[in-house]
């Protein structure tokens, strides 16, 4: 998938954009909300409620799409827990998406305020083909709103606002170990 700043086939490059805005997810009935913070290939989440890791649980999440991980700040611990990103599970910043088939232009619209582009977009991820509506933001590029067409799916940023990030927000907080998981005993025969 593009992320900020980064090339795919067929893609002209977006030039990295820091913004910040209001995050509301729906799945399957259920809302999620987040503040979200936005550099070049940088993402993080602040939860409105805490969400379940292995570990615990944890209010912040940021996405280092430059390591291909995502760490989840686990404040009582002060340890980081890495997970490997998986493409589909990315934030959609930059309209291409994973297992992207097919993109046509519905025509102009407005979403949030914002001038955008609706997209009607086909994707396989994995053999699962799905379809989605996709509100494209014209000044920026940055995907404003993606629904899905197939199933109870929703993301729609509000309160979307540019403006440069810290480069802090996306990195270790001072304090924090990353968290390892301790060796299995090796069992005697």
């Amino acid at each position: 998938m593009a992320v900020l700043g980064e090339e795919s086939p067929g893609q002209r490059v977006a030039p990295a954009i820091e913004f910040s805005a209001s995050l509301v997810k729906r799945v399957d009935g259920r809302r999620f909300e987040a503040q979200v913070f936005a550099k070049s290939d940088r993402i993080r989440l602040e939860y409105k409620y805490a969400v379940k890791t292995d570990l615990g649980y944890s209010s912040i999440e940021i996405l280092r799409l430059d390591k291909r991980e995502s760490w989840f700040l686990l404040a009582q611990r002060r340890q980081i827990l890495s997970v490997p990103i998986k493409p589909e599970e990315i934030l959609p910043i930059q309209p291409t998406l994973p297992g992207e088939q097919a993109r046509t232009l519905v025509g102009d619209a407005t979403t949030i305020g914002r001038a955008s582009k609706l997209y009607d977009v086909r994707v396989d991820y994995n053999g699962r083909n799905e379809r989605f509506y996709e509100w494209v933001d014209v000044e920026t590029g940055v995907v404003l709103k993606l629904v899905s067409q197939d199933r109870d799916w929703a993301i729609e940023y509000l309160r979307f606002r540019l403006s440069p990030q810290p480069d802090y927000y996306f990195e270790e907080p001072t304090g924090y170990q990353h968290w390892v998981p301790k060796a299995r005993a090796q069992e005697r025969g």
